[in-house]
């Protein structure tokens, strides 16, 4: 289930063989084992013909000198735009994690997306949606019954406090419709730039980046930046790319972060766009043990949406209390 506005899926063809066709793993069930590629050196460009023969493992003595020059601004952007171009072709599928049928769910959603996974939150928001499908209903509600409803998600005290503040004020100042300006999202209770950004870019075709904590972490690792705060990691990036791939460059950033990009061990060693990354060797650079680290599809694991879109390659996820 998928029913943004703007479309939330990247572009169409075989996952398998895009993916094959930058040295990607396939996800589980598509195709064959990755033959990944080794490291970049410090000025960002990848080595040709320096694969790694085992699958991104570098090669003895392939590291780059510590004298060697600088990267300059352009060559950043050259390689930025490179990666995006690579993660376009690994995640040709790459859409919101989120379950959403109208832009007031995929409000509701990221919303209740704090401090937890889009699975669990996807796990949730059915019945939640069942019991309060508009804003005028949710206004309504008794806040010890959402507490309930939205418990698993946890922080549920402060999410209903926003959840009921932001339908009110959709019921009071939208005519129960969700706007769709930024300057007006980020006025309702609980919605920052970044909840913003997803609602605009997924369910009105208005383009925004999606600073999340794997799309900042990934962006410093790649040295595209090194800002912290999410508001100007907003505006380096924006600078790189222009406008129109924004939304999608969002996603397919966040979704290498969940599969193959970890925070504590990122399997470079399975990793499709190694050769273009400053900081491969920072995770797992043997091959098999790497790809033991793949997460949702890329492992052959079932994904976080329980309704996925169709070009999705992996299994949905199983209601709660399903497994």
């Amino acid at each position: 289930m998928s029913s943004s506005k703007s479309g939330s899926s990247g572009t169409t063809g075989k996952p398998a063989a895009k993916a094959a066709a930058t040295g990607a793993k396939a996800p589980a069930g598509t195709g064959g084992p990755a033959k990944t590629r080794g490291p970049a050196t410090t000025g960002g460009s990848a080595r040709t013909g320096s694969s790694a023969k085992t699958g991104g493992s570098a090669k003895s003595g392939g590291r780059a000198k510590a004298s060697a020059k600088p990267e300059s601004h352009l060559a950043m952007v050259r390689r930025a735009r490179r990666i995006n171009r690579e993660l376009a072709e690994v995640y040709p599928y790459a859409h919101p994690e989120l379950d959403f049928r109208n832009p007031f769910e995929l409000l509701c959603a990221t919303v209740l997306s704090a401090q937890t996974t889009d699975l669990r939150v996807n796990q949730t928001t059915p019945a939640l949606f069942a019991a309060y499908p508009t804003p005028e209903d949710m206004a309504a509600a008794v806040p010890e019954e959402m507490e309930e409803l939205i418990r698993p998600t946890g922080f549920f005290r402060a999410k209903t406090k926003s959840l009921l503040g932001l339908s009110a004020a959709l019921r009071d100042e939208f005519g129960g419709e969700v706007p769709g300006r930024l300057d007006d999202l980020v006025k309702l209770p609980g919605v920052g730039r970044k909840t913003a950004n997803v609602v605009l870019g997924n369910a009105f075709g208005v383009p925004g980046i999606t600073v999340d904590t794997h799309f900042g972490r990934l962006v410093r690792r790649w040295k595209w930046t090194d800002e912290e705060d999410p508001v100007k990691v907003e505006a380096v990036v924006a600078d790189i790319f222009p406008k129109s791939e924004w939304t999608m460059l969002s996603h397919r950033v966040i979704f290498h972060g969940r599969r193959v990009c970890h925070a504590r061990k990122p399997a470079c060693g399975a990793c499709p766009i190694a050769p273009l990354c400053p900081s491969y060797g920072e995770g797992e650079t043997d091959p098999e043990k790497a790809r033991k680290l793949l997460k949702y599809e890329m492992g052959g694991q079932p994904g976080q949406r329980l309704s996925p879109p169709a070009d999705y390659p992996g299994k949905p996820a199983p209601a709660l209390g399903a497994g």
